[in-house]
């Protein structure tokens, strides 16, 4: 009984930890293999609770193109963008921008943590855990 009980707590923290992975990947990869893609600047002019839009300029023509708001972004700022191919959305590059595509996977640790401390009596890894979702957190915030 006590191996199926370890076996679920496995499986339930390896499900958190991948959707994080899955959820994060989105926006992650176009920061992370942007080589070949269209990069240049996005002058924010208009927010709304869950974007931002402006007006890009770089490899390709100027348009205007839309990005996720963040805490950084507001009317006036000027922010370096990865164009995602086909599309008329950006993501944020540099290490502010990788670091908030990888934001769902920060919160995916900490929330499988307390299985793993928990559940399988792991308590070093869940800290572990923790704390790395933490320090994920704490740093796209401090590079916002």
């Amino acid at each position: 009984m006590t191996h199926v009980r370890n076996a679920a707590m496995v499986l339930v923290a390896v499900l958190l930890v991948v959707a994080g992975v899955w959820a994060s990947w989105g926006s992650a990869q176009h920061v992370l293999l942007a080589k070949g893609r269209e990069h240049g600047t996005l002058a924010v002019s208009r927010c709304t609770e869950e974007r931002c839009v402006g007006r890009y300029r770089g490899d390709g023509p100027p348009r205007e193109l839309g990005i996720e708001r963040s805490v950084a972004a507001g009317p006036g700022a000027v922010i370096p963008v990865v164009v995602k191919p086909g599309t008329a959305e950006g993501v944020r590059t540099g290490w502010g921008g990788g670091l908030h595509a990888w934001l769902p996977l920060g919160g995916a640790l900490v929330l499988a943590a307390p299985l793993v401390a928990g559940g399988l009596r792991l308590r070093r890894t869940a800290w572990g855990m923790a704390g790395a979702g933490v320090a994920l957190w704490v740093a796209a915030f401090f590079t916002l």
